[in-house]
């Protein structure tokens, strides 16, 4: 699994655009996470369209051109220095193949910020642009901007990531072992939904998989999980690394599905990385070689998220 390159940390003074690739976002959320960037001394700029609703399809933030318009032209904007997502829900997989990834290549490396849906634009960044990536809190959600956590684990890693390079599990290992690799991954359905298409990994072959999800029951997980096993795509996975899992019903059973599911790949397995859709919620890096210690419950990067 090829090295990726990391766009530079921000400093003061950065101009981030916010963009609404996905579902709908709520103004007073948005706005409260524009004051929390403005408060950390960045210049938050709001691209034309993330308060648009799509007039026939209400899941989405407006038309699919529009959406991936927002973020092409923020991306290509030489003054922006990163792209933070509003929120996630649903529609990134209608406009990652409205993009022009030779032009955004181009743009240079870039922070790029979201999760849960945007899982289908983490992958294209690595295997469009060849960039790492962050997988953390939508700036207009209420994990956000109602959670210090979250907020403070975002803004270390914007601002100082040799700080937050130890992430600690709250669980207990799945399967032990030691593993190193490239990270990867997200929201476990986007994963399995992106499967086969152009811009998507082909595999996990190298790499440690970082994943998650929400609102699907346990044999629901099964069948994604099931069907990640039966393309080969988790062939050669160094580790795996499981973030929440909340809305997938009672934990003991989910459990037991992951156990099951994963336990006999030979790799360590780790749970409650706190990473995903939870409270206080964790910004994991995508694209960094690192390395998971299962009986330390530990995932180590090698260098800083972001030079």
């Amino acid at each position: 699994m090829k090295e990726l390159v990391r766009p530079s940390r921000l400093a003061p003074g950065a101009r981030v655009a916010v963009v609404a690739p996905s579902g709908p976002v709520v103004e007073e959320r948005l706005q409260a996470g524009l004051d929390l960037l403005r408060g950390w001394d960045l210049d938050p700029v709001v691209a034309p369209h993330v308060l648009d609703t799509h007039g026939e399809l209400g899941y989405l933030a407006g038309a699919d051109a529009d959406r991936a318009a927002d973020l092409q032209q923020a991306w290509c904007d030489p003054s922006v220095d990163a792209v933070l997502c509003a929120r996630g829900g649903y529609g990134a997989q209608r406009i990652v193949d409205l993009l022009d990834w030779e032009a955004m290549r181009a743009a240079g490396p870039k922070v790029f910020v979201g999760f849960s849906d945007v899982t289908t634009l983490h992958q294209a960044f690595a295997t469009r642009a060849g960039l790492v990536t962050l997988y953390g809190p939508a700036a207009a959600g209420v994990d956000f901007v109602k959670n210090t956590v979250a907020q403070e684990h975002l803004r270390a890693t914007l601002f100082a990531p040799e700080t937050v390079r130890v992430l600690t599990s709250r669980g207990t290992p799945l399967a032990p072992g030691r593993a190193r690799g490239l990270t990867l991954g997200g929201c476990l359905s986007l994963l399995v939904s992106d499967l086969g298409t152009r811009h998507a990994r082909p595999g996990a072959r190298g790499g440690l998989l970082l994943i998650e999800d929400v609102g699907e029951q346990a044999y629901r997980v099964d069948r994604l999980l099931t069907q990640l096993l039966r393309t080969g795509w988790l062939d050669g996975v160094q580790g795996i690394a499981l973030g929440s899992w909340a809305g997938c019903g009672p934990y003991g059973t989910l459990r037991a599905v992951l156990a099951d599911r994963l336990g006999g790949l030979g790799v360590p397995v780790v749970e409650e990385f706190g990473f995903g859709h939870c409270e206080g919620a964790l910004t994991m890096p995508f694209g960094v070689t690192a390395e998971l210690d299962a009986e330390a419950g530990t995932l180590t990067l090698d260098e800083p998220a972001l030079r």
